[in-house]
Order: C-alpha cells, then sequence, then structure tokens
C-alpha cells in the first residue's frame, strides 16, 4: 500500500476548515481525506503550524522549503516522491495516487422530460 502525505501551510486550525472565511479547497479536501481514510488508504496531513516537528524530521520538506518556502505549499509526497506542490489534490488525483479504480462509486441521474415528452416533441414514437 501507497503512502500519501500531504505537508500544508500554516493553517488557523489542524483542518483549515475553520473561521469565517473558509477556504473550498480545503473543505473539499478535507472530505475527500476522510472518504480515502475510510477506503483504508494511508493518507495524513501536517499543518506546519500544529506538527512542525514532521515537517523538520523528513528531509524531503525540510528541502522542500528551503527552496521553496511555505509559499510552495502544500506539498503531496506519495511514498516520499513529490508528485504535487502549491495546491491541493483532488479525489481523482487521490485516488489515482492510491492505486484506486475510482474515487468514488458512480451515481446515476435521470433526466427530466420536457413538457414536449420524453422524446423532445418527436412523433416518431422513439419512447
Amino acid at each position: 500500500m501507497v503512502s500519501i502525505r500531504v505537508f500544508e501551510p500554516a493553517l488557523c486550525c489542524n483542518t483549515g476548515v475553520c473561521g469565517e472565511d473558509v477556504d473550498q479547497a480545503l473543505v473539499d479536501f478535507s472530505a475527500d481525506l476522510d472518504f480515502f481514510k475510510q477506503q483504508g488508504v494511508d493518507i495524513a496531513r501536517h499543518n506546519l503550524a500544529n506538527d512542525p516537528a514532521v515537517f523538520v524530521q523528513n528531509p524531503m520538506v525540510t528541502n522542500f522549503l528551503t527552496a521553496a518556502g511555505s509559499e510552495g505549499l502544500p506539498l503531496v509526497l506519495v511514498d516520499d516522491v513529490t508528485v504535487l506542490t502549491g495546491r491541493y489534490p483532488t479525489r481523482d488525483m487521490l485516488a489515482r495516487y492510491a492505486g484506486l479504480a475510482t474515487a468514488e462509486p458512480k451515481t446515476l441521474t435521470l433526466a427530466t422530460a420536457t413538457s414536449q415528452g420524453c422524446c423532445g416533441g418527436s412523433s416518431s414514437s422513439c419512447c
């Protein structure tokens, strides 16, 4: 199993989903993180303000911060290989990193019939 680690800039709280001006990317990422944990994926996030020791203990992260600074965060590592910097991964990206075939079950949507009928007004008896 792969190990996914996300190193984030200093946030106001562990998730960044707090305060009055919440960043939607953080809300989405927090939901995605929970989803993949429930799937058994080895995924974790580290906030520079709350978990600085983890940043210092990982030479790849230390080297990244030396070169790019905290402005380059977030940094995403998969098995200690940099796969993304400067933004949060999407759910589909995380699924690919984790080696999952799909990020979430496909849902079906039903098209609503128009006032002209299910065939859009066609008189061809297609329905």
